[in-house]
């Protein structure tokens, strides 16, 4: 009877230990980035997402109706926080290896490291979430979320988004990658 107590109190335990994990997911990175001051935030409103062309296809119309927020978190390079920046890529680096994230595709660009992931399932995804890094320009992740999000129909209106500049002022957004 001893045996078995020991026995059920070890997988009790072993069970316990594996079901706890303390992986921070990419909801609670970006909480936590908005209250960092070297960071550059965003919270995109899905007003700012206009077609250009009034006359498209319904299915794109819904493309854009499907996407229900957009976060921008960034940090870029300066001479004084190098360890910030490998402390905050190495951190992305880690969340994005959870088999949540499922990865779209990785390139590398101008010398940035820029890789898509997204969650949910191929033809319904929940959200599309782009991170990038380099040496000169920093580190910061892009989350589009939505609703069964189509990407072929999100690849498609991307090419017939027009921009609201009154909404956002986009030189803010740009001013990462000169910072220096």
């Amino acid at each position: 009877m001893k045996k078995i107590k020991s026995i059920l109190s070890i997988f009790v335990l072993a069970l316990a230990i594996t079901s706890c994990t303390n992986d921070k997911t990419l909801q609670e990175y970006l909480v936590e980035s908005q209250d960092k001051t070297e960071f550059i935030k965003y919270d995109v409103p899905t007003s700012f997402i206009q077609l250009e062309d009034q006359d498209v296809s319904q299915d794109l119309k819904d493309a854009v109706k499907s996407i229900r927020k957009i976060n921008i978190v960034a940090l870029p390079i300066k001479q004084d926080n190098k360890v910030n920046y490998e402390a905050e890529k190495a951190e992305l680096k880690k969340i994005f290896k959870n088999k949540e994230y499922k990865s779209l595709m990785s390139m590398k660009y101008k010398g940035m490291n820029v890789s898509l992931y997204y969650t949910g399932e191929t033809d319904k995804i929940d959200e599309i979430i782009a991170f990038g890094y380099g040496d000169k320009v920093g580190v910061g992740v892009a989350r589009l979320l939505g609703d069964n999000i189509n990407p072929t129909l999100i690849m498609e209106m991307m090419d017939n988004v027009k921009m609201d500049s009154t909404t956002l002022n986009l030189e803010q957004l740009g001013s990462m990658f000169s910072n220096k």
